[in-house]
């Protein structure tokens, strides 16, 4: 059992929790108003049937006691010990599955079911047609079976992984094995190997792509040819890109005007073209485009009708597709011209089997771009079924970390976890673990506070925001001093302190006057502060590179950000040695993000919040409601810090290189400290370690969402920069391992998933709308598979996200509309794929599609107690500043960026569940994927109990008010159920005309998720109380990339 401490009833805002919730401590008196506990629940859906109750775990009681749901503890589908053979539960014959067959006007949809897969077969091809012709004597996959019923669902995908030859393929050979079986792990050592052994190219960059340019791009395709069936493509594609043979000059000058005028006015350009010096020709590159989406890209190669990549790429795919599609380009400084596609049926390597050859490149027309005009390409199609190792879960004995990115696992650190800026003593229940062991709750701002007191040589500060005013320490009996103040007097130390900040670029001074700029960020206020200090600040704009054009650089520097937040420094190491440490995560050093568990409203405004007003949906000058801010971010002590130090480096590195004129004024940039030449800072491979026995040890991995536009010292040769595990773009080189990250720790996670994020949009290829838009990262189709595949296994996994109850501004606005519109064909997309995997096994009727999926936000209420605060200007009556205070409530903004799988495993940093920060050309990002091998599934066979755990449960006691026996379950449908039914009363609190206080802050979503997965609006809520807004979304019309 585990054990808590009370609240502390002298810690202010907090009311104490129902009595007996701590036994053997004292409960002071419930205020009138108090929030009674949570009343039991039956049913949550009357409609379905609820399975037997098993009675599986034991209990003396309620760790933190709502009254009971059921007479019987909530359902847990584990057993205390697990097989030897780690199947967690996987069926032998997973891989049957029905079919659904849909006509659509252009084509066949087919849901293939996953077939056995035999050792795949290599079919080549020589033909004179760019497409496998689907009646040609090529091997097939086996026909789809049409007795089961109707489903878009994917196909059985029981996670793992699969070997492939670590050698890279020369021209016109291929180094693929032709057997699934004999699964390795290779290490990941300086060379940084790919995913199974090979680089990952995943996918592509920047200018021409729905996937990650900043236009978007519809993959040309006719739907002239034959009938051609649409599977799902769930696994990865192992893409070889050889060659092209005799392609088009796209750049001569009569081909242009003859495009243009026609063919008469093109003689005389003809005779131009003859007569120009030298070779101009074609610059190819190669997008392979799946479902509208890029997922792959070669590098541009100059001047060249014959170019040779021989490039790699092994990328992850979770798409309905009829085909994949090889669509060959000329870069232009203007963007990028059409020359050809090659178009494989994706029923040709749905086998498994490896499809290779030289293929023409046929036009738009269908007619060769060209005479002669080849590309040659390999293909093969890996399906989750065969990659066995995922099922091990995300920390399994043999795991060597996420593989293909930039920075491999570090083993044997420390990590500390943070919810919110501060954590008072006793404000959060004590936590144990296992053995005697208890979780810490860690104090964000004041440990930062304390590094920084305590840093001799460097203090490194990246931000999206730093602000020299705020105060990181606001203790009843110390009230620190200003960042900007500590930060000059470690300065005069002889610290050396460098801020790297992003440079907004509404924000100016004009003429002696300062603009604050759109974002609030502060930058050229801080800068100001620290001019004539030894206080080195960079204002870093987000910039696109040389080769872009003059467009594509102006909407880069005006949309994307840099958005790191990392704090680095020296530590004490013992003996006279320093070490290096670092903070990472979601909070800016800056005004409006210093918060703690109880959230207030009011309370605080006279007090911590005194000089720290921010709420950004109402009017300057109203002070009241405030916004309440939560949070996550960790202390990184170890092997891994030195990985944040070196993006710290890399960035600074770039950002001061002086370019034009500026060349001539100055030298190049020496803030940055020579650490090898600094004999008391230990290095990399000097610094202390916990042993890997100690079950307290850390595996530490960083990520990043960054571009060689960003950073310096990516290699500049493409081949050279895929052995690095850096993506391709079209004019540069990309790290996207902040997504690959997600997409692993998705594919391994076993039980359950829980996710806090201040945005939840992608995988718009698979929406039954807009389906072009380019929000293609995977990670809601990734989850929205995994639960279908469990679904079909009839095993338990259950998904909580958390998100914000609309994004941080006004909810009326055009912006903050069309981002919940997109986020309700996200939600959307992945109810209508869990309700099709119940309807499929027959369980539509006993299961509703919130059992397995659901999406909250955070809200508060206050009641007043003789401290009613009034702002310097009255609110205008019925104006939502008005309607905020006299209701007294608001939500509580959720800026956080996590996501926990298993209890086992932790992602933590800045990057947002949306394609600005998931495509590494667009907004700059940094996280740490973390677990302890000693506290894992695989380890122990039963749930977890490690810090990770322990972190989960404190942030649902924070979000609660309250722990229950089935937390400790998240998997089970007692406790999803149990916590679906919390949060709809506490919605229900929140919403009412009355004001009471609200104990517990984790509300519904408010929308609603009918029997059949259909998103809609909450009867009689469908604007955000108060404020306004359509819950949904509207589809106003704003540039996109500004809400992807």
């Amino acid at each position: 059992m585990d054990h808590y401490h009370s609240f502390n009833p002298n810690y202010r805002p907090y009311y104490p929790p129902p009595p007996g919730a701590y036994p053997g401590y004292p409960m002071p008196p419930a205020p009138p108003n108090a929030y009674s506990p949570y009343p039991p629940y039956g049913n949550p859906h009357p409609h379905v049937h609820s399975p037997p109750q098993q009675n599986v775990f034991h209990h003396s009681g309620p760790l933190f006691p709502y009254p009971n749901s059921n007479p019987q503890p909530p359902p847990s589908f584990h057993s205390n010990s697990l097989p030897t053979s780690l199947n967690f539960g996987y069926p032998n014959n997973a891989q049957q599955q029905g079919s659904l067959q849909y006509v659509s006007e252009s084509y066949q949809y087919y849901h293939h079911s996953s077939p056995p897969h035999p050792p795949p077969e290599r079919i080549h091809s020589h033909q004179a047609n760019n497409s496998l012709s689907p009646n040609s004597s090529i091997p097939r996959p086996p026909s789809p079976s049409t007795s089961s019923s109707s489903q878009l669902y994917p196909i059985e995908d029981v996670l793992a992984s699969c070997h492939l030859s670590d050698d890279r393929p020369t021209s016109g050979t291929l180094s693929i094995s032709t057997s699934f079986s004999g699964f390795q792990h290779q290490d990941l050592g300086s060379a940084r190997p790919g995913i199974y052994g090979y680089p990952n190219y995943s996918f592509p960059s920047a200018s021409d792509a729905s996937q990650h340019g900043v236009s978007r791009q519809i993959v040309p395709y006719s739907p002239s040819k034959a009938s051609l069936k649409v599977l799902l493509l769930h696994g990865s594609l192992d893409i070889h890109i050889y060659e092209a043979r005799n392609l088009p000059n796209m750049d001569m000058f009569s081909k242009t005007l003859s495009d243009l005028f026609g063919r008469r006015v093109s003689k005389l350009a003809n005779k131009i073209d003859e007569h120009m010096p030298g070779s101009i020709t074609s610059d190819p590159y190669v997008s392979v485009c799946v479902s509208n989406a890029v997922v792959a890209r070669t590098y541009v190669v100059s001047n060249n009708e014959n170019p040779v990549w021989n490039q790699h790429s092994r990328v992850p795919v979770a798409h309905h597709a009829a085909e994949v599609q090889f669509i060959v380009k000329d870069s232009d400084m203007i963007g990028s011209q059409l020359i050809g596609i090659v178009s494989i049926p994706a029923e040709q390597i749905y086998s498994g089997a490896i499809v290779e050859g030289s293929f023409p490149i046929l036009g738009l027309n269908k007619k060769p771009c060209k005479s002669g005009a080849t590309l040659r390409i390999s293909i093969q199609y890996i399906p989750m079924e065969v990659q066995t190792l995922y099922n091990l879960g995300v920390g399994g004995p043999d795991h060597k970390g996420i593989p293909g990115t930039y920075f491999p696992l570090r083993k044997g650190g420390r990590v500390t976890l943070y919810q919110d800026a501060h954590v008072p003593d006793g404000s959060l229940p004590a936590l144990r673990l296992e053995g005697d062991a208890y979780y810490h709750h860690g104090k964000c701002w004041r440990d930062i506070f304390e590094a920084v007191k305590q840093a001799r040589r460097l203090i490194y500060i990246t931000g999206w925001s730093v602000y020299h005013m705020v105060r990181l320490v606001r203790d009843a009996d110390y009230y620190s001093d200003t960042l900007g103040e500590i930060l000059k007097a470690k300065s005069q130390e002889g610290v050396r302190v460098l801020l790297l900040v992003w440079d907004d670029p509404t924000s100016r001074r004009i003429l002696g006057f300062q603009t604050d700029g759109l974002m609030a960020t502060h930058d050229e206020e801080t800068k100001k502060f620290f001019k004539h200090s030894s206080v080195r600040v960079l204002l870093c704009p987000r910039s696109a590179g040389k080769r872009h054009s003059w467009a594509k650089q102006q909407e880069t520097g005006a949309i994307y950000t840099h958005h790191q937040k990392s704090v680095i420094l020296d530590a004490d190491a013992g003996n006279g040695k320093r070490k290096i440490i670092a903070f990472v995560g979601g909070l800016d050093l800056c005004d409006g993000r210093y918060d703690t568990p109880t959230h207030s409203l009011f309370r605080t405004l006279q007090t911590t919040h005194r000089e720290d007003y921010h709420n950004p949906t109402f009017t300057a000058d109203v002070t009241s409601p405030r916004e309440p801010w939560h949070d996550l971010h960790c202390r990184i002590d170890g092997p891994a810090a030195y990985d944040v130090l070196t993006n710290f480096e890399e960035r600074w590195s770039k950002s001061s290189k002086p370019h034009g004129i500026e060349k001539l004024k100055r030298a190049e940039d020496d803030s940055l400290l020579n650490l090898p030449r600094i004999p008391d800072i230990l290095k990399m491979a000097e610094a202390p370690c916990l042993d890997e026995n100690d079950p307290e040890a850390w595996h530490v991995q960083i990520f990043r969402s960054i571009d060689s536009n960003s950073v310096k010292g990516f290699p500049k040769d493409p081949r050279q920069a895929m052995r690095s595990n850096l993506t391709c773009g079209k004019n540069v080189m990309i790290d996207m391992s902040i997504h690959t990250a997600y997409v692993e720790a998705i594919r391994a996670a076993q039980h359950f998933i829980y996710i806090e994020n201040q945005y939840f949009i992608g995988s718009s290829f698979n929406w039954s709308a807009h389906n072009d838009l380019g929000a293609n990262n995977l990670i809601p189709m990734e989850i929205a598979l995994k639960i279908a595949k469990k679904i079909k296994a009839n095993e338990r996994f259950s998904a909580y996200i958390v998100i914000p109850m609309w994004p941080e501004g006004v909810p009326t606005g055009n912006a903050t509309q069309r981002i919940l519109y997109w986020q309700r064909q996200t939600m959307q997309m992945m109810y209508d794929t869990i309700y099709k995997a119940l309807e499929e096994a027959n369980l539509e009727k006993t299961y509703h599609p919130r059992d397995y999926l659901t999406f909250f936000c955070l809200g508060n209420r206050e009641v007043e107690d003789g401290c009613r605060i009034l702002s310097p200007t009255a609110a205008p009556a019925n104006t939502p500043q008005a309607l905020a205070q006299k209701n007294r409530r608001f939500m509580i903004y959720v800026h956080s960026k996590g996501m926990i799988v298993d209890d086992e495993y932790v992602i933590l940093g800045s990057a947002n569940i949306n394609q600005r920060s998931m495509d590494g050309t667009r907004d700059s990002e940094i996280a740490m994927g973390a677990y302890q091998p000693h506290h894992t599934w695989a380890r122990k066979f039963s749930n977890p109990r490690g810090q990770i755990y322990g972190y989960r449960m404190s942030l649902w006691a924070e979000h609660l008010g309250i722990l229950e026996d089935s937390f400790r379950h998240p998997e089970s449908l007692g406790c999803i159920r149990r916590v679906n039914h919390m949060a709809e009363l506490n919605w229900k609190q929140f919403a009412s005309d009355q004001v009471t206080e609200m104990r517990g802050h984790l509300m519904k979503y408010p929308v609603e998720v009918d029997s059949r997965g259909k998103v809609k609006a909450l009867p009689g809520c469908e604007t955000f109380p108060d404020c306004g807004g359509n819950i949904l979304g509207s589809f106003m019309m704003v540039q996109e990339n500004l809400t992807v």
